[in-house]
């Protein structure tokens, strides 16, 4: 009997075989977890877009940035930046984002055209990498008052040197080029005659900026004699200037460009030096979205002021007449965006409950008369907490348009005063004030008592003569339910009724 013969390599090569299989899964496990890591490895470069002026809808869009940045381990930011300019207080709350960062922020000028002017020469100052794109240009850094409402901001034309030529001199004299290419040599020799500012006010905003700006160059090595002539003297300078001066670190066409540019630099951070490595990053567009342009409109100070206005009145407006839906609508709307807009500007609290009591006081006024008390105290709350509202030096509130709505409400105001002292006038329409005058007929004759007919009703009736059944009569007074009346002819013949309380008393 033969058995089944054996072989004693089997074993052997099953188990090579499962190695070999095990092997493989781990070498597949291996690449697909590197393959699943390379991204993070690689990391990525944030995008960001600065294109107008800087508010503070570009300030939160721009901490939101770096916020989202930061939390997803992001490599590097760019900033490209392409602004006229904005208000100081958001252009600091940038810079000292910035400078606080986790991730080095690269500022780029771009793309050709653009310029960094005013409130963003300090971004650019400020990033930890200084990038210009060619035809961009930067400068003119002079902190100026902005537009009619008063609001400080960073910017402006330079003013016209005294020379002390007098009228004399001509643009085109030789002693006015010389002076003007001497002029132009001490500055960028940093030697020039320093602008101090005509007003104190002025000198105060100028030395703080100078003061500021050059902090900001010495921390990361760059030309700080230029940027205080940008803010003294309102200096330009184009890309190519800029390189030369060490204003900036370098001009690059394109973002691809700007990364092979930095690869292997070493920036300043805020805990000690830091090489960048930018080579085959990943990149991350991060654009402004619905949020920051919506800010970027009701941000102005004004604008939020006056929805707040409209909010408040159209609130009014539906609680003193339910269902008309409209004024609420609105009301609810416009304070809704107000509040969203305070939500980013420095509001002094104080003074928006001054302008609540206020308007609290002007809608009192026309629900409970005090002739012009809570009217005039309304209207003076009012106007202090408006101008209170805005809790920093650089953002304040129009004063012509507080005086607006301020006159306006004062218009209401007389108008509902003058409105209830003409109610007052005339003459009672309901109530039992009413019937006194009123005309009646008899319904039966009497002397004495009987009853009339007033106004479809059936009243008792007191009279000192006789009167007959349909006879017209007039009502002279009243008691409870007992009416006294005369004929319609006794004035006319001068008779008197003598008062129900005179007749009771000698009956």
């Amino acid at each position: 009997m033969h058995g089944t013969p054996r072989h004693p390599h089997r074993p052997i090569a099953i188990l090579t075989a499962l190695a070999c299989l095990l092997l493989g899964f781990v070498l597949a496990c291996q690449t697909l977890a590197q393959q699943a890591q390379t991204p993070s490895a690689r990391g990525s470069a944030l995008v960001m877009t600065l294109d107008g002026a800087i508010g503070p809808a570009t300030s939160d869009y721009f901490s939101r940035g770096l916020a989202r940045a930061e939390e997803r381990g992001a490599e590097l930011v760019v900033v490209r930046l392409d602004t006229p300019g904005g208000l100081d207080a958001s252009m600091r709350d940038m810079v000292t984002r910035m400078l606080g960062a986790e991730v080095p922020v690269v500022v780029h000028v771009s793309p050709a055209g653009a310029r960094a002017a005013s409130a963003g020469t300090y971004l650019l100052y400020a990033s930890h990498v200084a990038a210009m794109a060619p035809a961009t240009h930067l400068g003119s850094a002079t902190p100026v008052q902005m537009g009619g409402g008063g609001l400080p901001g960073i910017g402006g034309e330079p003013e016209a040197p005294d020379d002390g030529q007098g009228d004399g001199a001509q643009p085109g004299d030789e002693t006015d080029e010389n002076a003007s290419q001497d002029a132009t040599a001490a500055a960028e020799n940093g030697t020039s005659d320093k602008r101090r500012g005509e007003t104190a006010m002025e000198r105060k905003m100028l030395e703080d900026a100078v003061a500021y700006i050059r902090s900001l160059a010495e921390r990361h090595g760059r030309n700080a004699d230029w940027a205080e002539a940008a803010v003294r003297e309102a200096h330009n300078l184009t890309a190519r200037e800029a390189l030369e001066r060490n204003v900036i670190d370098l001009v690059a066409s394109d973002l691809d460009d700007l990364l092979t540019r930095i690869d292997g630099r070493e920036v300043v951070m805020a805990d000690g030096p830091y090489t960048l490595a930018t080579l085959g990053l990943a990149i991350q567009h991060f654009d402004p979205d619905w949020r920051t342009r919506l800010l970027a409109v009701i941000a102005n100070p004004n604008v939020a002021y006056f929805l707040m206005i409209i909010g408040f009145y159209g609130l009014i407006f539906e609680l003193s007449n339910p269902g008309s839906l409209v004024p609420g609508t609105v009301g609810v709307i416009s304070l809704l965006l107000a509040l969203f807009a305070f939500q980013v500007l420095p509001v002094n609290y104080a003074g928006l409950a001054l302008i609540l009591v206020g308007l609290g006081l002007i809608v009192g006024e026309a629900l409970m008369p005090s002739f012009g008390i809570l009217g005039m105290g309304g209207i003076v709350a009012f106007v202090i907490g408006s101008v209170m509202l805005m809790d920093a030096d650089t953002l304040n509130i129009s004063l012509p348009l507080i005086g607006g709505v301020a006159l306006v409400a004062a218009g209401l105001m007389l108008w509902v005063v003058s409105r209830f002292v003409s109610l007052r006038r005339r003459p009672v329409r309901t109530g039992q004030e009413e019937l006194v005058g009123s005309e009646a007929r008899v319904v039966r004759g009497f002397p004495g008592e009987g009853h009339v007919r007033l106004h479809g009703e059936r009243w008792k009736a007191r009279s000192s003569v006789p009167l007959e059944p349909g006879q017209g009569v007039r009502v002279v007074d009243i008691k409870g339910l007992v009416v006294r009346v005369e004929p319609l002819d006794a004035r006319a013949g001068g008779a008197s009724a003598p008062d129900i309380n005179d007749e009771e008393k000698t009956s």
